[in-house]
């Protein structure tokens, strides 16, 4: 707002000024000019001075050193040109960094306020802080577990996708530890307090990201690191003009033609044009300094749940065992489902109305939660459940049978059972699919100039695996925690230094911390925004993985373009400032040209909006 509003300032004095000068009133024309540039240069001077504090030497102090200079000798034209310059540059790289990041506020706002406690007989609503040890708790079905505890009795069906990236709910027996985080994928369960929930898991969740924000190196502007060289050559050119001449005039000449326009303006058009082509392919990246980094990424770690998977229990294939069809044997199944809360049953459900198969009322059902559920299916009795359930139900078959013998093998894959009348009929199984695009992923990473991938995953060793060979992944990370995935991405940066970026891809709670701290933490979110889109620096908001490297191709580019912008830019600049050396260029004439090179530098930046 500031940027803009001092930009608006200096192109309004600008005008005043113009308007005056027609009028033949060039000494409230100056004074116009003199004020627009005076109200940039007061800000500059400011916050150049806080960066020298910093150690830190940018291309403000260019434009600083040409507007007071061209104030001093009397030059408020060229002096307010200089400072619109110099503000609109500004406005634009804060437009182009204005997607802040909210980082943490989905975070906080999905951690449960309100628990169901046990009291005296009755339930009472208490806020999640009052909970204490020992304190018994009712976690209802849906609902996010508020506190780390114990099973109180019987078992509960969780789903710990936020927390370990496992697709599929587990069950919980009795006396068994449930971590706050997971939701209750069942029916509701007791809940023994084992810890406040301040002293939580997904407490430490919450401090490990802000942990890793704190820890999160920054990058320096593009245009400083060209500014580092600029200034001081653009100094001596001055000073070795002026001493030669013993014309101030001719040195200001030279300062205004070397204010950095080119590296105020070439890096953040360009940055501004890949963010809208990046948008245009469903890719958010959240302001310039993540594109660049994007540019520099040299290591990629993916997690796999939601990430090269689709996140989400799938039907891969019905195998058929009895005398019915495969498409009947789903029909069946998937019109019982319809009355079970379980996640896999809304999957089962899901994939049958895909198919277009007409599903019935089911009369007489009864579930027993997180094992299976029977009930009257068109005058029929169906079963669908697990196979130690289907077989404590005198189902005939379904003990003669051993787990994966008819390809439902383990490797993150799940066995439904389905008996219609007493007999065992068919199995459905289900899995987490890749996501589009994931099996040509690592050679797309590859040719975009990534030189080492990782697969991190809190996932079994089998699963993770099974999905590298998949995606032909070499090096894979499994059954990690989020300290693990935090303390393999620490490791990578200390690794490589500032020789390349490190991206880490998730999508998950779990993957929150190491989003935080990686150079560039990306979010595959096609399904809606998660804990991790907001931690990290690029969302993908399509389900297709081929937009990582996309993403990485389009910040390679959007570097490129802006270097090749910034070059062209000060060799013009630096032409200009040996002709104004030589007298052949007044300070007004300087500034009119470098708007003509800005010009140009422009639009060749606005190339990264291609390709």
């Amino acid at each position: 707002m500031r940027a803009r509003l001092l930009a608006l300032t200096a192109l309004a004095a600008i005008a005043c000024g113009g308007v005056l000068w027609l009028l033949d009133h060039p000494g409230l024309a100056d004074l116009a000019w003199g004020v627009g540039a005076a109200a940039v240069l007061v800000p500059l001077a400011l916050a150049t001075a806080r960066a020298l504090g910093r150690g830190d030497v940018g291309v403000d102090a260019i434009a600083l050193i040409a507007i007071a200079w061209s104030l001093l000798l009397g030059e408020q034209l060229a002096a307010v040109i200089v400072a619109l310059m110099m503000s609109g540059g500004e406005a634009l790289e804060s437009w182009a960094a204005g997607r802040a990041r909210r980082e943490l506020r989905l975070l906080v706002e999905r951690a449960p306020r309100i628990a169901h406690r046990h009291a005296d007989g009755a339930v009472e609503e208490v806020a999640v802080e009052e909970l204490q040890p020992a304190d018994v708790v009712v976690v209802r079905a849906g609902e996010v577990v508020p506190a780390d505890g114990t099973v109180v009795r019987g078992e509960a069906v969780i789903d710990e996708s936020a927390l370990t990236g496992e697709p599929l709910p587990v069950t919980i027996a009795a006396g068994a530890d449930v971590r706050s985080g997971t939701a209750n994928a069942g029916d509701a369960f007791d809940l023994r307090v084992t810890r406040p929930a301040a002293e939580s898991a997904y407490a430490a969740i919450v401090r490990l990201v802000r942990e890793a924000e704190s820890d999160r190196s920054r990058f320096t502007r593009l245009a400083d690191r060209y500014a580092a060289f600029f200034l001081p050559f653009s100094l001596a050119v001055a000073g070795i003009a002026w001493l030669a001449t013993g014309d101030a005039k001719r040195g200001l000449a030279v300062m205004v033609v070397a204010t950095p326009c080119p590296l105020i303006l070439a890096a953040p058009i360009a940055f501004v044009a890949g963010l809208s082509r990046a948008a245009r392919a469903g890719v958010i990246v959240k302001g310039a300094g993540a594109l660049e980094r994007l540019g520099a990424a040299r290591t990629v770690l993916l997690d796999k749940t939601g990430t090269l998977t689709l996140g989400a229990p799938d039907v891969e294939r019905v195998v058929p065992l009895g005398s019915l069809p495969a498409g009947e044997v789903l029909r069946l199944a998937a019109s019982l489902d319809q009355m079970s809360v379980h996640v896999l049953a809304d999957s089962l459900v899901r994939d049958a109305r895909r198919r277009g198969l007409a599903l019935a009322v089911p009369t007489a059902v009864t579930e027993d939660a997180g094992h299976g559920i029977a009930g009257e299916v068109e005058g029929r009795h169906v079963a669908v459940g697990s196979s130690g359930w289907l077989a404590a139900q005198g189902i005939a078959g379904v003990g003669e049978r051993s787990r994966g013998e008819d390809g439902a093998d383990d490797a993150g894959r799940a066995e439904v059972l389905v008996a219609v009348d007493g007999a065992l009929e068919g199995i459905v199984v289900m899995g987490d699919r890749l996501r589009p695009g994931a099996e040509s992923l690592a050679g797309d990473l590859r040719d975009a100039g990534i030189s080492e991938i990782a697969l991190v995953t809190g996932d079994r060793r089998e699963v993770a695996d099974e999905v590298a060979r998949l995606a032909g992944i070499d090096r894979v990370l499994a059954e990690q925690t989020p300290e693990d995935k935090l303390d393999a991405v620490r490791a990578m940066i200390g690794a490589h230094g500032e020789s390349g970026a490190v991206v880490m891809v998730g999508d998950g709670i779990n993957d929150a911390p190491a989003l935080a701290l990686a150079d560039v933490g990306i979010a595959m979110a096609g399904k809606g925004a998660t804990v991790s889109s907001e931690a990290a620096d690029v969302v993908i908001t399509v389900d297709r993985a081929d937009r990582i490297a996309l993403s990485i191709r389009i910040g390679r580019r959007s570097v490129h373009i802006a270097r090749q912008s910034v070059t062209v830019g000060l060799g013009l600049s630096i032409t200009a400032m040996i002709v104004a050396a030589f007298g052949y260029l007044p300070p007004v004439w300087g500034a009119l040209l470098q708007e003509v090179i800005d010009v140009a530098v422009i639009l060749n930046a606005l190339r990264a909006l291609r390709g």
